[in-house]
């Protein structure tokens, strides 16, 4: 049975963190409740707006594309949530296939094997998971290869596909142990499905990272957003009077929030604060590989 702890409701209710949408949100809406002033002061006080007027009937339309703008916000959202849930799956393939790659490596590798060959092995493969994520944010190497010494930027030429190198870089490395016959060529076919599988993670990761939301859409809801919010102070001041400022303050927040939260999610291997911790997670890799990797 889970136990219901009233204070985490207030704790989420009342605490803004750096990415919450109110602080992002915060200049639209003010600046949108001086907007709805304006309009229900002049309609109110300067033009005299009375119940018969025809602009009362602008709410209708309201009525009638609520339901509109909820569907395109609703299929927005779960789209950009599975560009998110999509990283989130692959990098958990990367952490096991990173950890069943180390765990087959020990095992082939006799204990008379050279220290350097189990230290490639136990650098490289790390290294791999850093390297993908600095390419995945466009950045070139930084210090998770600080340690590698001659196993990693030596070997590596920064103006490339740096996870690409790498993987290659094992492979040639498994494939030279077999000429050797350090490994047999059973070994090989053993430990072929994770180098494959490196690859392929890193291949699913860029698809979502280069295929964004088409602008067009994105673009559409974000006006159907802004024109909705705009024409609402003129359809509802006739009944909530000067109430109609906290109101449509109140309705943009929640729309435009639903947009900036799909915005954030849709790209999950940035730095923002509902991105992946992908840095947790290859400092997982690097944790475990070294623990399986004498």
């Amino acid at each position: 049975m889970i136990d219901y702890n009233p204070k985490e409701w207030f704790k989420y209710i009342f605490y803004f963190q750096k990415a919450d949408t109110v602080r992002k949100l915060a200049p639209l809406i003010v600046t949108i409740a001086i907007y709805s002033g304006a309009v229900a002061y002049l309609i109110l006080k300067v033009w005299k707006g009375g119940e018969n007027t025809d602009l009362k009937n602008v709410s209708l339309v309201h009525s009638l594309l609520g339901f509109v703008i909820s569907l395109l916000l609703v299929f927005r959202t779960n789209t950009a949530y599975d560009r998110w849930w999509e990283g989130r799956k692959q990098w958990g393939s990367m952490m096991n296939v990173s950890r069943n790659l180390a765990l087959k490596i020990n095992g082939l590798l006799d204990k008379d094997t050279s220290r350097a060959d189990r230290e490639f092995f136990r650098k490289m493969i790390p290294n791999f998971a850093f390297a993908m994520k600095n390419h995945l944010r466009n950045r070139y190497l930084s210090e998770e290869f600080d340690d590698s010494t001659s196993f990693g930027q030596s070997m590596i030429d920064p103006g490339g596909h740096v996870p690409a190198q790498i993987a290659s870089a094992i492979f040639s490395k498994v494939v030279t142990l077999q000429r050797t016959g350090v490994l047999l060529p059973e070994h090989v076919i053993v430990l072929n499905h994770e180098l494959e599988a490196l690859m392929n993670i890193c291949g699913a990761c860029e698809r979502i990272r280069n295929t964004p939301i088409p602008l067009s859409y994105s673009s559409f809801i974000k006006k159907f957003i802004f024109v909705y919010c705009l024409t609402l102070p003129i359809g509802y001041v006739f009944s909530l009077h000067f109430l109609v400022i906290p109101f449509v303050m109140f309705v943009f927040y929640i729309l435009a929030s639903l947009e900036v939260i799909a915005e954030e999610i849709e790209d999950p291997f940035g730095e923002d604060s509902n991105d992946l911790p992908v840095e947790r997670i290859c400092q997982g890799v690097l944790t475990s590989v070294r623990a399986l990797i004498d």
